[in-house]
């Protein structure tokens, strides 16, 4: 009924082992809980302050931008029950809090007029007296990471997704169990659609899971019983990568039914990932930030089935607002559970594709050619060997060393210079200008000359360096948690 029949007996979850693996089958153990290296100090006070309620990501970025760090900021936050500095950075910071409920009614007020200003100081004092009350509880949220076996990318990790890094305000942080590197397969797919499918329905979603996992593809699904479940399973069921989002956290994985085929999603070197703190529930509230995610880490989306009211069509509105190519398969017109299909492809014609098949499919997405043209593997499962190996094989050193070394010798002197401190971590335009000693506006074109050649990419005002450039000799690599 879930769409995992197909996996037969799996062993128990144990979520408190605390261990992942990685696709080469390498255990990762997590790390100890004192003796911190002020890296993983950092990020677990990202994880500390991510957790705090009604913390969202714009206020995150402006506390970054105002404290130079998330330990800075609960190191302020724990000097006082009531910091000062924390409460004005906070004041001020609620002006721009665009996804806070409270923001968006009190946003209809006149922003210049007194009682709105003394609202900004009621919320960065609700919101700093909060932060101080997580300092106590952030030892207990990030040992709960740990025996949960989760490794915690976040934007200023060169593991990041670029595909997710690409969107407008990407999640600051990532908890991952599995394999960080199929969140950066060269081709990914969303397979989504209704909770309540039909027989054929749940039967399609298998075909174009198993279908699009044997061309290449990794397959990105929402865990949800119906056509993700049966997506899922038949990607784990040729033994390939599938990743799963969550709702909400990884202690309280929703929906239940489906921890045996999150065990098995793992096991097949895929991962289960969220963005949500690992007690956070999920709600009607969390699953369109889940949905924004499916699409974000996707090439593209199908939607197999999806009733008027779905959530499956959230995700597709976000693809086609993401610039994600989207597919829908159409049904009879007095099927309920393909009227929502068939109506979003009459509202969106020319955006929105009809999917004919699933070798139709494969070809639209240009998976096809690129499947024959691979010589590499068995000839006579071509797509499973061109999935397995394509998602998770490791670039040639040689060839890969070369290549950086051309593209910093291409590179004009102020490039190279602002290239040479990001490698040694995130920085702002202000920190490059203090290092360098360069003007600022020097700084600024050169930053987006890197930023157009791949080579640095910008969240929140905080470079990073990207493509090439993460991989240099010398790069400043984050070891997970």
């Amino acid at each position: 009924m879930l769409g995992v029949q197909s996996l037969g007996p799996l062993a128990p979850r144990r979520v408190a082992e605390g261990i992942v693996r990685e696709a080469s089958g390498v255990p990762l153990e997590p790390a100890p809980v004192s003796g911190h290296s002020e890296m993983s100090s950092e990020r677990d006070a990202w994880v500390t302050l991510l957790g705090v309620p009604g913390l969202g990501p714009v206020t995150f970025a402006s506390l970054l931008a105002a404290f130079g760090s998330a330990r800075a900021v609960l190191d302020e936050a724990a000097e006082t029950a009531g910091p000062s500095r924390l409460r004005e950075a906070l004041a001020h910071a609620a002006a721009d809090r665009a996804n806070d409920r409270v923001e968006a009614a009190a946003s209809r007020s006149d922003p210049t007029s007194d009682a709105w200003h003394g609202r900004r100081a009621d919320l960065g004092a609700d919101l700093a007296r909060r932060i101080c009350e997580s300092v106590s509880v952030g030892a207990r949220t990030v040992e709960l990471v740990r025996s949960l076996g989760l490794t915690v990318v976040t934007l200023d990790d060169t593991a990041y997704p670029d595909r997710l890094r690409r969107v407008d305000m990407p999640p600051p942080l990532l908890f991952v169990r599995g394999s960080i590197d199929s969140l950066a397969a060269s081709h990914s797919i969303a397979v989504v659609g209704t909770r309540r499918p039909s027989d054929k329905g749940r039967l399609v979603a298998g075909w174009i899971g198993s279908g699009l996992a044997r061309a290449g593809a990794v397959v990105v699904s929402g865990l949800a019983v119906g056509i993700d479940g049966a997506a899922h399973a038949a990607v784990v069921g040729e033994g390939l990568a599938t990743v799963a989002i969550l709702g909400g956290g990884h202690a309280r994985l929703f929906p239940r039914a489906h921890e045996r085929l999150a065990d098995a999603i793992v096991a097949a070197g895929g991962a289960v990932i969220a963005e949500l703190a690992p007690e956070t529930p999920a709600s009607r509230g969390t699953f369109p930030r889940r949905n924004r995610l499916v699409s974000g880490l996707s090439d593209a989306v199908v939607v197999v089935e999806a009733g008027r009211r779905s959530g499956a069509l959230i995700t597709a509105g976000w693809a086609l607002e993401q610039g994600r190519e989207c597919f829908l398969v159409p049904g009879p017109i007095d099927s309920p559970t393909s009227a929502g299909c068939n109506a979003f492809l009459r509202t969106f014609p020319g955006q929105a594709r009809v999917v004919c098949g699933v070798p139709e499919l494969i070809e639209d997405l240009g998976l096809a050619a690129e499947d024959a043209t691979d010589g590499a593997g068995d000839p006579t499962e071509p797509g499973r060997s061109k999935g397995h190996a394509g998602a998770h094989r490791a670039p040639s050193a040689t060839a890969a060393g070369a290549g950086r070394a051309a593209a910093m010798a291409s590179l004009g002197p102020v490039e190279r210079l602002l290239a040479e401190c990001l490698v040694q971590g995130p920085a702002t335009a202000d920190d490059l200008a203090a290092r360098t000693s360069l003007p600022g506006a020097a700084i600024l074109s050169a930053l987006t000359l890197l930023e157009l050649r791949g080579f640095v990419s910008g969240s929140y005002g905080r470079y990073i360096p990207a493509g090439l450039l993460a991989r240099w000799p010398g790069s400043h690599q984050r070891e997970p948690v």
